[in-house]
């Protein structure tokens, strides 16, 4: 069967035949085409959310992707519409994560001609997604369409775009219906890579850690990206072996496993990082052994055997030298690592773990364990949260000192619940990003945690949540400053403090004026009914929390420094 129609309403047609059913956007008169072709195409199986700024798009792309597994999708105009998508992209280019970013253009005919709004997005965007595309041509959609799909989720997934001519969303041509019998386009295809690794390579690998005396697997977002959460949990209580994560990859052991050691880096816990250099072999699994992690190269697990499994072979050898390098999917490599692993008992090297947690105890504020005094503190509210909040509640948190106290402190026990901006450390993300978790999962709890700089950068989202009733619940731990700047201010920089104290900005009165309510917390004592209160509300909630102002996260490795030169205290 076929039908003219122009292009703008094929590239809602080929969204629609991917399984698209929300796209976040901003409208403008490059795509103005499309806009007008969504709108007879909208409805309870098909939304368009409204932003308040392109960037706050692709984070909401990246968050829904996050949430669900599948591929976010944004849209924006030419020009300066484009452009503010290119943050979130390059975000989403460093954590791996799959969305498709469609931007008008001017016509085919002004290209290169510096006219309105005119922008090489494409130029702009090569080295920050896996690939970008312009469509001159309204019959080159369908398939482009689904190239884009098909290429953000294969592989390492990643950021797509595809720059669309305003000419091309005007054209006419013949669409064609596929068919089960004649399937004209790349349709939709589930991440299925083919197992790389040769046999030999699992046998040996298998062999090291059974060889091993103090083995230690290290676990990234690999493991939640290829769904192979069970997969490490039957490789660790089998060989008994303690597991560190990475920041992207919280959650695919649940926290309180037995054998999760606790995340790994500069604001990692005490013993995953001092014993990295004690361990004989290491098991990286869907990690890219990234700075934040290891710190000194130069000093970093010299001692040990390392088997690397990543997905991609650019990874390989990169930064560490690896012995035995697993190129495939996590799930597909380790079901058949399993059966070649003997079952195993390293007491004494769970004992070094328990040592160094107990000192890391003693030493850390740790509100589980020791008194609470002076001002509340934001590990309290971790504590608080665990508490009060369901164990699937999605965080959504921003970039620093919360960032890394959420990830230190908070139950983490279902794969997909801790979404963060980890490579490119990008302040404004939470709250974007809980919107796109939010729609992407309409059933579980989703929480933007941020810091009162963070929370500013995309602010404006408010009215986003406000207008389409999004049941966010948001949390500012308010501390009067650029934290996580103003620590190493005092670390490092003689405590002058730069352009980093922040006025006291009633966040309350912000969020009411967006119709949400809230409430300001000053006292611990008034946190736990707060917190009872942002649950008990159906729709979204806002608590401002005062903590501590010059509260320091510790554990830290300094810039430098080995990961065995972790401090506990300044």
């Amino acid at each position: 069967m076929t039908t003219e129609i122009t292009g703008a309403e094929a590239i809602i047609k080929a969204l629609i035949e991917q399984g698209v059913s929300t796209i976040f956007g901003y409208p403008g008169g490059a795509i103005m085409p499309t806009y007008d072709a969504l709108h007879r195409y909208e409805g309870d199986d098909f939304r368009h959310i409204l932003v308040r700024h392109e960037q706050a798009a692709s984070h909401a792309a990246e968050g829904y992707a996050r949430a669900t597994g599948s591929v976010g999708v944004c849209m924006a105009t030419s020009g300066p519409g484009a452009t503010n998508l290119i943050t979130g992209i390059a975000d989403a280019m460093l954590d791996s994560i799959p969305i498709v970013c469609i931007t008008g253009q001017v016509a085919t005919g002004f290209l290169g001609t510096d006219a309105f709004q005119e922008a090489d997005i494409i130029g702009m965007t090569v080295p920050v997604t896996k690939w970008s595309h312009q469509i001159t041509s309204a019959d080159e959609i369908p398939e482009m369409i689904a190239k884009a799909f098909k290429i953000a989720q294969s592989d390492r997934p990643g950021p797509v775009l595809l720059d669309i001519t305003k000419d091309a969303q005007n054209e006419y041509f013949i669409w064609e219906q596929p068919t089960p019998k004649n399937k004209t386009r790349l349709l939709k295809s589930p991440r299925q890579p083919e197992l790389q690794a040769i046999e030999s390579d699992i046998e040996t690998a298998a062999n090291l850690l059974n060889n091993a005396k103090q083995p230690l697997i290290l676990a990234g977002q690999g493991v939640l990206l290829s769904q192979a959460g069970n997969e490490l949990t039957q490789l660790c209580e089998k060989a008994d072996i303690p597991c560190a994560l990475t920041l992207l990859g919280l959650s695919c052991l649940p926290s309180e496993h037995p054998l999760n050691v606790g995340m790994l880096g500069m604001h990692g816990h005490y013993a995953p990082n001092k014993l990295t250099n004690e361990a004989d072999v290491i098991f990286a699994i869907g990690m890219r052994f990234d700075d934040r992690v290891t710190g000194c190269l130069k000093s970093y697990a010299k001692q040990a055997k390392i088997i690397h499994l990543d997905i991609d072979p650019h990874e390989f050898n990169k930064n560490v030298q690896t012995n035995i390098s697993l190129c495939g999917d996590a799930k597909s490599i380790l079901t058949k690592l399993i059966p070649l692993v003997k079952s195993k008992c390293h007491k004494n090297w769970h004992e070094k773990f328990a040592d160094y947690q107990q000192e890391e105890d003693q030493k850390v504020i740790n509100p589980s364990i020791n008194p609470k005094k002076g001002g509340l503190l934001m590990a309290e509210v971790m504590e608080q949260l665990n508490q009060h909040l369901p164990s699937k509640t999605i965080y959504c948190t921003d970039v620093g000192q919360h960032q890394m106290i959420a990830a230190r402190y908070l139950n983490l026990n279902h794969p997909l619940t801790h979404i963060t901006s980890g490579g490119l450390g990008t302040m404004g993300f939470a709250l974007p990003a809980a919107i796109g978790a939010q729609l992407g999962q309409p059933d579980e709890t989703v929480v933007a945690i941020a810091g009162d700089g963070g929370i500013q950068m995309n602010i404006q989202e408010l009215a986003t949540i406000f207008h389409e009733n999004i049941p966010v619940k948001i949390i500012i731990l308010n501390n009067h400053y650029l934290g996580m700047v103003r620590q190493w201010q005092e670390m490092f920089f003689e405590k002058r403090y730069s352009s980093t104290q922040l006025p006291d900005t009633d966040f309350t009165a912000i969020s009411k004026a967006y119709q949400i309510p809230a409430e300001t917390v000053m006292e611990r004592e008034e946190l736990s009914n707060s917190l009872k209160n942002m649950m008990a509300h159906k729709g979204p909630y806002l608590l401002n929390i005062h903590v501590e102002k010059e509260n320091n996260v510790f554990p830290m490795i300094a810039p430098g420094k080995s990961v065995s030169e972790v401090q506990l205290e300044p």
